[in-house]
């Protein structure tokens, strides 16, 4: 039995339709940062739990962390926006320096998707789910996550 996780970021007030009733067939939802209106996250009703981080621009939503952690049998998802590790493209090599023990490392911030798997932990972005800079579609991921090591990494992109 695997664990599916619906990943996004980037949504700067509004997400995509077509993502929210794929994050809402999932087990979790994670959201990477730059919500900016809270309210966007009401939509996202996942079937157990939705984790959302502080992006740069979410400063606001003071009840939110700027990093979390999700940790299943298999291994460690760290999630934070990745601001932190280089403004305009966040170093990989920062990112997995600072957690070296997770499995995946998820950040948003460029609004670009990116699959890492050169090294472990791996680092991934889901790209902008939203209407702001989606680089051609609103993007996210699906993450299964097994009891085995072999987790798999499904994108989408909607227009």
């Amino acid at each position: 039995m695997s664990t599916r996780i619906g990943i996004l970021s980037d949504t700067h007030g509004f997400i995509h339709a077509d993502i929210i009733k794929l994050i809402n067939q999932c087990d979790i939802a994670i959201h990477a940062g730059d919500i900016i209106d809270e309210q966007t996250l009401q939509a996202l009703k996942p079937k157990q739990k939705l984790i959302a981080i502080q992006g740069n621009n979410d400063a606001h939503i003071t009840h939110l962390n700027l990093v979390e952690k999700l940790s299943f049998p298999s291994g460690e998802i760290i999630i934070e926006h990745g601001h932190e590790h280089g403004h305009q493209q966040p170093s990989h090599d920062s990112l997995r320096a600072a957690y070296p023990n997770a499995k995946i490392i998820i950040y948003g911030h460029t609004h670009k998707q990116v699959i890492d798997k050169e090294k472990t932990p791996w680092v991934i972005n889901p790209g902008a789910a939203g209407q702001v800079r989606n680089h051609g579609g609103a993007k996210c991921f699906v993450l299964e996550v097994g009891h085995s090591q072999k987790w798999k990494i499904s994108t989408y992109v909607f227009n």
